[in-house]
């Protein structure tokens, strides 16, 4: 029989371009030794290369050290080696087999982000990771998405940022941690400026988390993208986090979606936009803004002027709030928005024909927004009307005086649609029936028209 180094040999000529059977199992169940604490045979301190190990290729290394520790290797790795983004999300990699990675990455110089999400990792196998960015000084972006870390976890992250020089992206999403965790990354982060990107949503944080991120922000130097959606900050959190983005000078996104968030909330986010010309994006997606609340946003809004990109879809918003924010962004002449995301808003007339008139004096504005067909329609035919009008030199005011031989002001739709198709305007029937829906909004078959702006 072949020794175990034939054997890894014979793996490893699988994955290389000379072809043959891969013999790695590609997101394999976990072994024995991946899923339990059976790594605590093993040394916590990652082994360290000797000169021979060190010319030896990233494959050759991880299949000695899966060999070693007992965990089945991962052909997605072998298969990927010259690839700078290394993504084993979902692969059941486990603390044992986080280990193996480690050794095989500890002086890499290739792989700059490192996907490791959904892989039941655990402070174990986290900390094994951590050891090995100690000397590997290539990985900019690390993504821990749920592999539940808790608080020992928190703890583990902890130590690495304190001593952190290259990550600046960190995703720490979904593992379950709370406000005692969120004390860990305030501490370690209140100074820090390398670290550009952290995502900390689908955790358990609330009013004292809040209050923690808060002070965190207040002195912070780096981060410029904050992700805290799906906790439940609520007033006394998100009280705190405005009051340090008021002394923040680098945030650019904040995502807040999912956090319960109401008037109270909305007002101290206001105060914030007032003071705060560093935010571009602030996503408040699906929490509890109200028409009142909208109303208090506003009120920073209408000075603010670095906010590009403002999410409201999935809040209780009615047209009425809808107009409330497209008003105040119109009426703020220094306003940058250039998107709005009210999807989930059913809009009427009024709101479209407002927009209408504002992308022509803002074209880069978006605004992303739900609507009733006949609305659209209406707004369409209503248009399509007035060019027609526009380019024979008439006002609406003509067309209707030309009917109303009498001049009582008014005139029957009967006459209004006959005169309409004899003119060839290009609206087809639904158009041309939502047009006179318009103008006779009582539905009394007279359109009066003595109101009309000429």
């Amino acid at each position: 029989m072949m020794d175990q180094c034939e054997e890894d040999s014979g793996v490893l000529q699988s994955v290389l371009p000379t072809g043959g059977t891969d013999q790695a199992e590609d997101k394999g169940q976990p072994t024995q030794s991946q899923m339990g604490d059976g790594g605590n045979e093993w040394d916590t301190d990652l082994e360290t290369d000797n000169a021979t190990n060190r010319i030896q290729s990233r494959a050759e290394r991880y299949l000695k050290a899966c060999r070693k520790i007992g965990v089945t290797p991962i052909s997605s790795f072998l298969h990927n080696l010259n690839e700078a983004n290394l993504n084993l999300n979902h692969y059941s990699v486990g603390p044992l087999g986080a280990k193996a990675l480690a050794i095989a990455l500890q002086n890499d110089n290739v792989i700059t982000h490192l996907e490791l999400e959904d892989n039941a990792l655990r402070a174990e196998g986290t900390r094994y990771l951590t050891e090995m960015l100690q000397t590997n000084i290539n990985i900019q972006s690390l993504n821990l998405s749920n592999n539940q870390l808790y608080l020992e976890g928190a703890d583990v992250i902890y130590k690495m940022l304190l001593d952190n020089c290259y990550v600046k992206s960190i995703k720490l999403s979904g593992n379950g941690f709370d406000d005692s965790a969120a004390k860990y990354f305030a501490e370690a982060l209140k100074d820090d400026c390398v670290v550009t990107e952290l995502d900390l949503s689908h955790n358990n944080f609330c009013e004292s988390g809040g209050e923690h991120l808060g002070d965190m922000l207040a002195k912070n130097l780096g981060i410029e993208v904050l992700n805290l959606s799906w906790n439940s900050l609520c007033m006394r959190g998100v009280a705190a986090l405005s009051a340090g983005l008021k002394l923040n000078s680098t945030l650019k996104q904040l995502q807040l979606s999912w956090n319960r968030l109401g008037h109270i909330e909305a007002e101290l986010l206001g105060q914030v936009l007032k003071q705060n010309n560093k935010l571009k994006l602030l996503d408040l997606s699906s929490n509890l803004i109200t028409d009142r609340a909208v109303t208090l946003l506003c009120q920073g809004l209408a000075t603010n002027s670095s906010l590009r990109v403002l999410k409201l879809s999935h809040n209780p918003l009615t047209n009425n709030g809808a107009l409330t924010l497209l008003k105040t962004v119109i009426n703020n002449t220094n306003s940058a928005v250039e998107e709005l995301d009210i999807s989930t808003v059913f809009v009427n007339e009024a709101f479209m024909e407002l927009l209408e008139e504002t992308r022509q004096r803002r074209p880069p504005l978006d605004v992303q927004y739900s609507y009733m067909s006949y609305t659209a329609r209406n707004v369409s035919a209503l248009r399509i009307f007035n060019k027609f009008l526009n380019e024979r030199n008439e006002s609406v005011m003509d067309f209707f005086q030309a009917l109303d031989k009498d001049r009582t002001m008014k005139v029957s739709t009967s006459d209004f649609r006959k005169a309409v198709k004899e003119a060839n305007v290009p609206l087809n029937q639904g158009q041309l029936e939502c047009l006179i829906r318009k103008f006779d909004k009582d539905c009394t078959a007279t359109i009066i028209y003595s109101d009309f702006e000429s």
